[in-house]
């Protein structure tokens, strides 16, 4: 289908690919810039996907907390009086005395989604969902060296396409699930993004054996979910080490989310980086809470009190192949200590095998061999987020998410991205005020 017109005559400061939680903080560090003024207001629009706002519906499973302080929100580290912040929305919810009374730092993940949706709702006035952003390209005039707009082409719900131009686009598309190679998801086989909706579709009554497979954080809750919702249900977990390792979340280890924990990975040497990662990849990658871990632990243990075992783990195992048989899913096994090989046939089998990052490449097409990888084949990153581009280019992309390789652990995280969205602000206002000072200049030599 061919472009019917651009969408908008307006030329954005910036143009958002995605509305997630990163892309909203965005939203509201441009909203809140001291820059932003409403005479010369920040002009940015946002494009997502979804038909509304939704952030891991899927894995919103009862009594489940969220990991971090309810203070790493949206705003408060970068602006802590902003009106999006955590307490601001307990206190529009007339639950701010009773979330105090609670004495936890660590809200369930439902609340902080209806934080999240409440946060958006203030920002629906400058996000439009159901619409695909199908590419990002330069504009450059015949016979122009440089390139200071980008021409965004976007996908409505009703199937027609259309342009907008920006002078910077940020692009948080969000993760990717991933599953091993040769594994498919149908209706009985899951990524664990997809697990309350596939879940549901399902007769609990006939899910009598179920496997989970994984050694992370929603690998472990989704097992405690199934032993609690599948009374009648053998629980299989699938861990690749010996058990699941907990998450160093003591105060020294968590310094590696500061903002300032940041600077000392984006300037830091080689063997400053291999550090971070060797000693501090047990704060997020494939570690589950210590009362999770407790929790299913007193489970088995309960179960081999009372000789009713029915919750199994498979510790330093993997799987070797899955292949379905009618209803049934046929899973072969390999113990990475014996070598030997099992096949167990279960009724759901569930991939919590984390997620890709983001690639901009799928979005920039050919206008992405104008910025600069390194000997990884990664994207080279600028300090400020954006992509490392050739000398023409004075337009901006900005990544949210996908930058561990340059900017740390918190990359793909919540930790850091009132922070992170307010440093995007900055460098956007600074290129919009560069632009604005070289403008007059630009006026003078030409009337000379």
């Amino acid at each position: 289908m061919g472009i019917t017109g651009r969408r908008s005559q307006e030329i954005y400061d910036v143009v958002g690919i995605g509305f997630g939680p990163s892309n909203m903080a965005l939203a509201i560090a441009l909203e809140e810039h001291g820059a932003s003024t409403p005479e010369n207001p920040l002009k940015s629009h946002f494009f997502e996907r979804q038909p509304s706002f939704g952030w891991h519906r899927n894995m919103l499973l009862p009594s489940t907390t969220m990991q971090i302080s309810f203070l790493k929100d949206l705003a408060t580290f970068r602006n802590p009086v902003s009106r999006y912040s955590f307490v601001s929305y307990l206190h529009a919810s007339d639950r701010l005395p009773q979330f105090v009374n609670n004495h936890d730092f660590f809200p369930t993940r439902q609340e902080f989604h209806q934080y999240l949706e409440w946060a958006a709702a203030g920002l629906a006035h400058q996000v439009t969902y159901g619409t695909d952003v199908l590419s990002i390209r330069p504009v450059t005039e015949p016979g122009a060296t440089t390139a200071d707009l980008l021409e965004v082409e976007v996908r409505e719900s009703d199937g027609t396409t259309s342009v907008v131009t920006a002078r910077n686009v940020a692009i948080s598309t969000g993760l990717v699930p991933k599953l091993p190679d040769g594994v498919l998801s149908d209706e009985r086989v899951w990524h664990s993004s997809q697990f309350l909706g596939k879940y549901n579709a399902l007769d609990p009554a006939g899910l009598k054996d179920v496997m989970v497979v994984g050694a992370g954080q929603s690998a472990a809750e989704i097992t405690r979910f199934f032993h609690d919702s599948l009374p009648q249900a053998q629980v299989s977990a699938v861990i690749p080490s010996y058990g699941y390792t907990v998450a160093d979340d003591t105060p020294f280890a968590n310094q590696v989310f500061d903002p300032a924990a940041v600077d000392e990975y984006y300037y830091g040497t080689e063997q400053g980086r291999d550090a971070f990662w060797r000693y501090h990849r047990n704060t997020n990658y494939s570690v589950v809470d210590g009362d999770v871990i407790r929790d299913l632990y007193r489970r088995t243990y309960d179960e081999q009190v009372r000789d009713t075992k029915r919750l199994h783990f498979r510790n330093l195992t993997r799987v070797e192949q899955v292949t379905r048989d009618g209803d049934k899913t046929r899973v072969l096994l390999r113990s990475k200590l014996t070598g030997r090989t099992e096949e167990v046939v279960v009724d759901a089998l569930v991939f919590a095998t984390g997620y890709d990052g983001v690639d901009p490449a799928r979005l920039l097409g050919d206008f992405d061999r104008h910025f600069e990888r390194d000997a990884a084949g990664l994207h080279r990153m600028e300090r400020d987020y954006r992509l490392v581009g050739s000398p023409g280019l004075t337009c901006g992309v900005y990544v949210q998410g996908g930058t561990e390789h340059s900017h740390g652990l918190s990359s793909a995280l919540l930790s850091n991205i009132a922070v992170r969205s307010g440093e995007i602000a900055d460098s956007i206002v600074l290129g919009r005020t560069g632009r604005e000072l070289a403008q007059p200049v630009a006026e003078a030599a030409r009337a000379a």
